[in-house]
């Protein structure tokens, strides 16, 4: 028996294996496009059967296909098999391809084709039967649905993404409660500044996190605006009237998802600027994620000779040749991940102003890059709270002998004794080799007592100090 199927196009015929789900456009895009190796993101696949589905939904309601029911059942089961992944496999095309995305939606429409012909009992390309454009892709273009496929997925991954985001501020909102008594050296420009304590370093990262997840979740007002329904360019050009009306709002109860119609499908269909806005948020959270990494290698930095006030959880062995030590690889990688995702916004920003007319073609390059730095952004958080921060162990010792010896105290004391002194005592402390905490006890400045009240972690947190030698001439009030 022959072990492959013809089939034809406007461009000609060629031969394909006959137990093949895929079709000849399919074909031809996979030998047009051997770019980058790369597979259509699992996220949009899912999402497009959903679109699919909608589609063919709301055909049904209007009529099509009313004296065929078992045709429209099977045309309906193979998008839902394709929306749960079921059959992901089959689409084969490169990630980026020309056509605005054309060869991704044709190699879907051909692969629901097929498995409702097998669904039906019948040999795959018997396209007189359940035709992939006609059928499959009734009152469509890849202009309306690839985009639109393309918002569900981002949707998905934003909230995932939030939910990983959530995780880690908690973590770190638990270290900050773990922490608050551990007083340290702050620093400015990496030299000794004044003391904060461990808590409190850990609670900024936690609210740089929480402003990350705020700005996530209001992008997703930005991408639930579709432009189903609008066909090639907008315009609506060979759909019915009541089908564009309606396209949405199945599509809406399928997904669960807050979508609402464009109400200028023309421009949403020609313009790409949403997926800028939405680059450049995940750009904000990669800025968060290597500042913090970047901090907590320094804070680990040694373990001998470096600041090591904190010990990240390790890993891994860190050296093919030096026994014994430990790499922050954690944070290594989430750096890594964050700079790719940095990286992406500018190919996206490219790519959405490098659109002509009523169309961007450059579309399966942008889904490219968005789908996957949300990905990497949503795995680096999740691998960085629970690989990194969950196990970070306050070094307390370390931090209290670098208070103790560290001029960066004296600064504590300027409310009590003057700046001008504080500037003496801190200049003794580093020409004699002392604390400052040995001279101002030895001068009979203050006592230990109230050296260590100064520098207790509920001083060095308190916003200000209270005056008790001034008063408000206005509300003969102290001041706090």
């Amino acid at each position: 028996m022959d072990p492959t199927r013809q089939e034809s196009d406007s461009l000609g015929s060629l031969p394909l294996p006959k137990e093949s789900l895929s079709g000849i456009h399919t074909l031809r895009a996979v030998g047009n496009f051997p770019l980058s190796t790369r597979r259509i993101p699992e996220g949009l696949i899912g999402a497009y059967g959903q679109v699919k589905q909608a589609c063919l939904q709301t055909c049904r309601d209007l009529g099509v296909w009313a004296d065929d029911l078992p045709k429209f059942d099977a045309m309906l089961h193979a998008c839902m098999e394709l929306s749960e992944g079921r059959m992901s496999d089959a689409i084969v095309v490169d990630a980026l391809q020309g056509g605005a995305g054309t060869s991704t939606n044709m190699n879907i429409n051909e692969v629901i084709a097929n498995r409702a012909l097998e669904i039906l009992g019948i040999e795959h390309g018997r396209y007189d039967r359940v035709h992939p454009v006609e059928d499959i892709n009734r009152y469509q273009s890849t202009n309306d649905t690839y985009p639109t496929a393309l918002r569900i997925a981002a949707i998905r991954g934003i909230q995932r993404l939030e939910e990983r985001l959530v995780a880690l501020q908690e973590a770190f909102q638990a270290k900050e409660k773990q922490f608050a008594g551990v007083v340290k050296v702050g620093r400015t420009q990496l030299q000794d500044a004044v003391l904060t304590t461990l808590g409190r370093e850990m609670s900024a990262y936690a609210e740089a996190v929480n402003r990350d997840r705020w700005r996530v979740y209001k992008c997703v007002e930005r991408l639930r605006v579709v432009n189903l329904g609008g066909t090639a360019i907008g315009s609506g050009l060979g759909a019915p009237r009541d089908y564009i009306f309606r396209v949405v709002d199945t599509l809406r109860e399928i997904t669960g998802l807050h979508l609402a119609r464009a109400e200028n499908l023309v421009d949403a269909t020609q313009n790409a600027d949403v997926f800028v806005e939405v680059s450049g948020i995940l750009k904000a959270c990669a800025t968060s994620l290597i500042k913090i990494s970047t901090d907590l290698r320094l804070l680990s930095s040694g373990s001998q000779v470096g600041f090591a006030e904190i010990r990240l959880p390790p890993r891994q062995a860190g050296s093919s040749i030096m026994p014994g030590k430990v790499n922050p690889v954690i944070p290594e990688a989430v750096t890594q991940a964050a700079m790719l995702v940095m990286g992406y916004d500018s190919v996206i920003a490219t790519a959405c102003a490098s659109g002509n007319l009523e169309l961007n073609p450059f579309l399966p390059l942008v889904a490219l890059c968005l789908l996957d730095g949300i990905d990497l952004l949503a795995n680096a958080c999740d691998i960085l709270r629970r690989n990194c921060v969950e196990g970070i162990v306050a070094e307390e010792s370390r931090c209290r002998a670098s208070v103790e010896g560290s001029t960066a105290v004296v600064t504590a004391l300027v409310p009590v004794i003057g700046y001008d002194r504080a500037c003496t005592i801190a200049k003794e402390a580093q020409q004699q080799n002392r604390t400052i905490r040995q001279i101002v006890i030895e001068q009979g400045i203050m006592s230990a007592e109230q050296f260590e009240q100064l520098i207790s972690p509920e001083a060095v947190c308190r916003l200000g100090y209270v005056r008790t030698d001034e008063t408000d001439g206005d509300t003969n009030r102290k001041d706090t």
